[in-house]
């Protein structure tokens, strides 16, 4: 019976890692999402100062590649 008990838990302490896993991976930043977070990083900007530099930064940058 112990032993039941024992792979129940362990198996939902592996499936709950996995899920977290999942969850908290973001998708990957495209090379102007990063160029625009380094700018705003020199600037030292941050809350919604950086939301907004990072903003029109990005729509900036799309707008010189179209």
């Amino acid at each position: 019976m112990w032993r039941i008990v024992l792979a129940a838990s362990a198996a939902l302490a592996l499936s709950s890692a996995a899920i977290a896993q999942q969850k908290g991976s973001a998708p990957p930043r495209s090379p102007a999402s990063i160029e625009c977070s380094k700018q705003a990083d020199a600037q030292s900007l941050h809350g919604k100062a950086r939301k907004k530099f990072r903003s029109k930064c990005m729509r900036d940058l799309r707008k010189k590649t179209a």
